[in-house]
């Protein structure tokens, strides 16, 4: 879960950097996404197991 919430952050900031957005408003949607990222996949591991 920690690597894809990584894994996530680092390459949605790279593509806001890449079309064009300031570094530290890329590194916040990055951290957005990782945040997003890591419920998601929370969400879906809780859901497994319950079932």
């Amino acid at each position: 879960m920690l690597a894809i919430a990584l894994l996530t952050k680092s390459l949605v900031t790279n593509l806001g950097m890449l079309f064009g957005m300031a570094p530290e408003a890329a590194d916040n949607l990055g951290f957005l996404a990782m945040i997003i990222a890591a419920f998601v996949m929370y969400f879906r591991m809780t859901k497994m197991r319950r079932k």
